[in-house]
């Protein structure tokens, strides 16, 4: 059995990639990666605060608090959303989900690491129903207040805006909203979704974005600022303005890129597509 990994080695491992109390960044993370940790998922999150100066996450909750159909009839365009049969069907769907509260736990599949930070003290969340974050450390509160519910990007835009960072430590690409946000700006992956706030209420949101499976295509397209292994894990850092850079210069010379079309199982990948060419045709 390969030795457990320590408090000491990610803090170790995350000042290797060049983190300091300058840093600000947004972190996506497997605990599952890094093989036995001592201390679990908090002993990273402690790591991680303890490293640098703000520390970002998401706190998604569309298992629990969305709605998976739009109402009868309801259409957008290139919105690749399923319609309930009846109202019937839409207001049990409605009755299924949980009202958003600031103490709900974070969809499973974002991770043990996103769900212990949830917890950990002072650390603060935004609002939105279906995409809200949690964040910690100086730039906390400025980032999150930046979101609305038109907006759920809106804090990796202020993140940018400080320069900041995207760690991926032992996931891929596929994990990384921030390509969400450069599509975004592209006029691509804006979906409306419904989410529940309270008993029996639910909401229109905007700006959803889509599918992801085909953004690992990123790893022969951006270098790494910094990268290591902690554990078994590969941790990678990354600006969040190359990235952004690179993601919206490919989709300026191909509506398709980083979408796997060929192959599409998500719906929302033709819909993207669509969505890009629309924003074309309107600027002709």
């Amino acid at each position: 059995m390969s030795p457990s990994v320590t408090d000491q080695d990610l803090i170790e491992g995350l000042r290797r990639l060049g983190l300091d109390r300058s840093s600000s960044v947004v972190v996506h993370a497997s605990l599952r990666s890094f093989g036995r940790v001592e201390g679990g998922a908090e002993a990273v999150c402690n790591a991680l605060i303890s490293v640098c100066g703000t520390v970002l996450m998401p706190a998604f909750t569309f298992d629990a608090c969305g709605v998976s159909w739009a109402p009868p009839g309801h259409q957008r365009p290139h919105n690749a959303a399923r319609n309930a049969e009846t109202w019937e069907a839409f207001d049990a769907e409605v009755r299924r989900a949980t009202p958003w509260r600031r103490d709900t736990p974070v969809d499973a599949d974002i991770g043990a690491i996103p769900e212990a930070f949830r917890r950990m003290p002072e650390v603060r969340r935004s609002r939105h129903p279906l995409m809200s974050w949690t964040a910690w450390g100086s730039a906390a509160r400025d980032i999150l207040v930046a979101q609305t519910l038109s907006s759920p990007l809106a804090p990796l835009q202020e993140l940018s805006g400080r320069d900041g960072d995207v760690l991926l430590l032992g996931v891929g690409h596929w994990a990384n909203t921030t390509v969400h946000l450069a599509e975004q700006r592209c006029g691509r992956s804006r979906f409306w979704r419904f989410g529940v706030i309270d008993a029996g209420i639910w909401v229109e949101l905007p700006n959803i974005p889509g599918d992801s499976s085909a953004f690992g295509q990123l790893d022969g397209m951006i270098e790494p600022v910094a990268s290591t292994r902690i554990g078994s894990c590969e941790a990678r850092r990354y600006r969040v303005r190359a990235i952004c850079a690179v993601v919206e210069e490919a989709i300026a010379r191909d509506p398709a890129a980083l979408l796997d079309l060929d192959h599409p199982g998500d719906e929302r990948t033709g819909a993207a597509w669509r969505q890009r060419l629309a924003c074309l045709a309107a600027t002709d």
